[in-house]
């Protein structure tokens, strides 16, 4: 059951755009006790048939910036290999810290972008 509630609240909280990964990877491994990597594996298979969706969305709606796409693959993916063959290297405690110091790094920025959009609309 506590599998079906940490999708149910990774697609929800993906579906505003945050990324289910930000609920997935803790609630796996502080609720179903996984090791760090063992959730981020799952993370990556979760995100796969969530970003074709997303993707075709996007496209349809015509959102997507194709100039740019190109770079964006030729770096995005050979860093998404090497980042993937360290995290196997790292230790789980490593992992699991630097997880938690960019989910941290995240939550301020969110935070101070939204401050500064409600400020704006307060003027």
């Amino acid at each position: 059951m506590m599998y079906i509630l940490a999708g149910l609240a990774a697609g929800i909280v993906s579906g505003m755009g945050i990324g289910g990964g930000a609920i997935l990877i803790p609630a796996l491994t502080i609720f179903l006790g996984l090791e760090q990597q063992q959730a981020q594996h799952i993370n990556l298979l979760y995100f796969i048939p969530t970003a074709a969706l997303a993707l075709r969305v996007h496209v349809k709606e015509g959102n997507i910036e194709k100039k740019g796409l190109l770079p964006l693959i030729l770096w995005g993916l050979p860093g998404a290999i090497c980042g993937a063959l360290i995290a196997l290297k790292l230790d789980a405690n490593y992992l699991r810290k630097g997880f938690a110091v960019f989910l941290l790094a995240m939550a301020v920025y969110e935070i101070t972008k939204g401050f500064y959009k409600w400020k704006e609309r307060k003027s």
